[in-house]
């Protein structure tokens, strides 16, 4: 007994107290680090394999090179998906941001009823999913509750937009309802909306600043931390759109809505891989190439943002 007790003390001696800690930790973390290396590392890096091989599930990957990579760049859906893409980026991330910012600064200037509209504002963020797409595909169809409502307001019906019908007119449906989601926006806005000091507010008054002139030189500049990532965020999501609109177009024949209007990048992508639409289907290989190359664009993308960040970010803590 004494000789366990004393062999005991030795191992603790001999593991100094940081690395036994360290040890510790490192036991905690190793169920998300297994989780991690066995659920994401491990399915990326076949990804990758795959992306160099013809692979269809059934069959057994076959190694053909960069051919993948080569077909996706002569591909006309390759590129009409990236179009479409991209167009949702330039269009959707900056009203999405405006419209949160402004009703932010809203809901900040502590209204009577400011708590119930913070409520109003996100109860759609409840509401999210496959039934909420199916409401607004109702809201917005050529004889919906949003066309019924122009009609009473004198717009004939051939002036009418034909949302999800007419090619002109799908992508702005698709902009209109991210709009109502931007309730889970607007709370963390008004998060950072609050965490501005505000002593700068006092001292620009007692300067004898105009309410613009605070927000243009105080809100704008300390919120831009919050804005930055909000924008980031953002625009991954919308390089990855994908469920609002294999709702809206249905898997059938005409997946990617009228003329290819809503064939997005990773909707094409699922259908390479497991849709019944476009050139072949349960191309593994390809779709794997596709999304390698959606993973090269947000990198680079967000890379440019962060480039851009040091013009117009501004931190408390740098000078």
């Amino acid at each position: 007994m004494a000789q366990a007790i004393q062999g005991s003390a030795v191992r603790k001696q001999f593991l100094r107290p940081a690395v036994r800690e360290a040890l510790t930790g490192w036991l905690f973390a190793a169920p998300w680090i297994i989780g991690f290396l066995v659920f994401t590392v491990g399915p990326m890096l076949f990804s990758l394999y795959t992306s160099f091989t013809n692979y269809s599930i059934t069959n057994d990957p076959v190694w053909i090179g960069t051919e993948n990579y080569s077909n996706l760049f002569s591909d006309t859906y390759f590129y009409q998906s990236l179009g479409n893409t991209f167009w949702m980026v330039i269009v959707r991330i900056p009203l999405v941001t405006l419209a949160s910012v402004g009703i932010a600064l809203l809901l900040n200037m502590d209204l009577p009823g400011g708590k119930f509209f913070r409520t109003v504002f996100y109860l759609p963020q409840v509401l999210a999913g496959v039934a909420a797409i199916f409401l607004w595909k109702w809201i917005l169809a050529p004889d919906g509750l949003f066309n019924n409502f122009l009609g009473l307001i004198g717009v004939p019906v051939n002036a009418q937009p034909g949302w999800f019908v007419d090619p002109l007119w799908t992508k702005p449906g698709l902009v209109i309802m991210g709009l109502w989601w931007i309730g889970g926006n607007i709370l963390i806005y008004l998060a950072g909306l609050k965490g501005i000091p505000s002593s700068l507010y006092e001292a620009a008054e007692i300067d004898g600043a105009s309410g613009w002139q605070k927000t243009l030189n105080i809100t704008l500049p300390m919120l831009s931390p919050t804005i930055f990532f909000q924008v980031v965020t953002g625009i991954i999501g919308a390089f990855q759109i994908f469920s609002t609109a294999f709702v809206i177009t249905g898997q059938n024949s005409n997946v990617g809505g009228p003329d290819g209007s809503l064939l997005f990048y990773v909707l094409y992508l699922y259908n390479r891989a497991f849709g019944r639409t476009g050139p072949a289907t349960l191309q593994m290989g390809y779709a794997s190439a596709m999304a390698w190359v959606l993973f090269v664009i947000i990198l680079l993308v967000t890379a440019a943002q962060l480039w851009l960040a040091k013009k117009w970010v501004y931190y408390e803590t740098e000078k």
